[in-house]
C-alpha cells in the first residue's frame, strides 16, 4: 500500500512539475499554495488507457483505499476524485529546500535539459534502476498553469513498453485549505 501511495504522489505531482529530474533545475515558475492535477494515460498508440495507480486503487476494499487515503494526505496528496483531479500544496519552503526534486536522484535516474526557459522546460532522463528512458516537456503557460508530456520506454521483461503520460496543473488558491504542504516521499536506500 505504501508503495502505490508513493507512486500515486509521484505519478500526480512531482511529475507534473517536471518532477522527474535528477539535476538541480531552477524553481518552477509557478505560485505556490493549492493546486490541481489532472493525469492522462496514453498507451503507445496514443489511445488513454487507465492509469495503473488507478487500476490498483479499484481493486482496494474501501478500508484499504480509506487508509491509502490517509497516507496520501498524511505526504500532502489527495486520492484522484471522480473526475481524475488530485490536489497537492505546494510551498516556498518546498522549492527553496530542493526535496521536491530528490526523488529522482534516490531512484538512479539522471537528466540532461535541452531548453529550461521561464516558458518551457525540456528534459531526457535515464534511470538505470527502473530500467526507463523518458522525454519530458512542460509548458508553464502562466504561473497559474502548466502542462506536463512525458514520454516513457521501459524494458518489461525484456520487451520494450512505451507510455506517455500527461498532466495538466491548475492553481486553485494561495491557501491551501485543510490540504497539507507536499511532503515527498522519503530517500530510497541504495
Amino acid at each position: 500500500m505504501r508503495l502505490i501511495a508513493t507512486g500515486l504522489a509521484a505519478s500526480c505531482v512531482l511529475s507534473s512539475l517536471a518532477f522527474a529530474v535528477a539535476a538541480p533545475p531552477p524553481v518552477p515558475p509557478t505560485k505556490v499554495g493549492l493546486w490541481e492535477v489532472r493525469m492522462a494515460v496514453l498507451d503507445a498508440n496514443g489511445h488513454e488507457v487507465a492509469a495503473p495507480e488507478q487500476a490498483a486503487l479499484a481493486k482496494m476494499s474501501p478500508e484499504a483505499r480509506a487508509r491509502m487515503a490517509e497516507a496520501m494526505k498524511a505526504r500532502g496528496v489527495s486520492l484522484p476524485d471522480a473526475n481524475g483531479a488530485t490536489k497537492v500544496c505546494l510551498t516556498k519552503a518546498l522549492f527553496d529546500s530542493g526535496s521536491w526534486q530528490q526523488l529522482a536522484s534516490d531512484t538512479g535516474c539522471t537528466t540532461s535539459y535541452s531548453t529550461q526557459s521561464a516558458a518551457t522546460w525540456k528534459w531526457h532522463s535515464s534511470c538505470t534502476t527502473l530500467k526507463s528512458e523518458s522525454d519530458g516537456e512542460t509548458v508553464f503557460s502562466s504561473a497559474e498553469h502548466y502542462k506536463t508530456k512525458v514520454t516513457t520506454t521501459t524494458s518489461v521483461t525484456g520487451t520494450a513498453k512505451t507510455s506517455t503520460r500527461i498532466l495538466e496543473g491548475k492553481w486553485i488558491s494561495a491557501d491551501c485549505g485543510d490540504v497539507k504542504p507536499l511532503t515527498p516521499p522519503p530517500t530510497v536506500r541504495k
